[in-house]
């Protein structure tokens, strides 16, 4: 893991993740963005690497990348990044904060983040490009898919199941034993208490599944 990273992003994740990076004693080679008003800027210390193809003149071999993309609603950027540059060959680095609370028994696959303040509690299982943000709460033999957002706040009681592609919003509530269908919504401060289908938007206290 003696790699240095690349950070694709520079919006407001990107730059937590620095943060995170830096305590970690991670040497990192730049943040790369494709907006032209960043270019030979840089951000919280870090060099702007303007473009993808840019990014692409680092070997497979010689860097991991970190994801820096956060999303709100809608994880399929941040999906779609992943994807892009597996397919080139790069490897996405698990980042953990040293704040968060960690259980040994666990799994976390390749590209989690685990942000500051974040508990992940034993026999949860976490899958690729999955992001637990800020002071989320995760309890004990969850099941969290491929590619979803927890966002800061949120807490999941044990036994849980969230699919591929599901957004968490700040604060919700998911109690215990129940499933959240893939590529759902769960509003802000929404408390679930039933089995979500999949691709529902659920909104309120308790939680309702709404077309919008």
């Amino acid at each position: 893991m003696g790699r240095p990273v690349i950070v694709i992003g520079a919006g407001g994740h990107g730059r937590v993740l620095i943060d995170a990076l830096k305590l970690l004693n991670i040497e990192i080679l730049g943040i790369s963005d494709n907006d032209p008003t960043l270019e030979k800027k840089t951000i919280a210390g870090v060099p702007v690497i303007f473009g993808d193809q840019e990014l692409q003149r680092h070997s497979p071999k010689d860097v991991y990348l970190v994801n820096g993309l956060g999303g709100v609603k809608d994880t399929s950027l941040r999906r779609n990044i992943y994807g892009k540059f597996k397919g080139l060959g790069f490897t996405f680095r698990q980042v953990i904060h040293p704040a968060a609370i960690i259980s040994p028994d666990l799994f976390l696959a390749e590209g989690v983040q685990v942000m500051a303040g974040a508990v992940l509690q034993a026999g949860t299982h976490i899958n690729e490009n999955s992001l637990i943000n800020t002071k989320a709460s995760v309890d004990h033999d969850c099941l969290i898919g491929s590619h979803v957002h927890i966002a800061p706040g949120v807490t999941v009681c044990g036994n849980v199941t969230i699919e591929e592609g599901v957004h968490v919003g700040s604060g919700a509530t998911i109690i215990q034993g129940v499933t959240i269908g893939a590529h759902s919504l769960i509003g802000a401060a929404a408390l679930v208490r039933k089995n979500i289908p999949p691709g529902s938007k659920v909104f309120g206290v308790p939680g309702r599944i709404r077309r919008l």
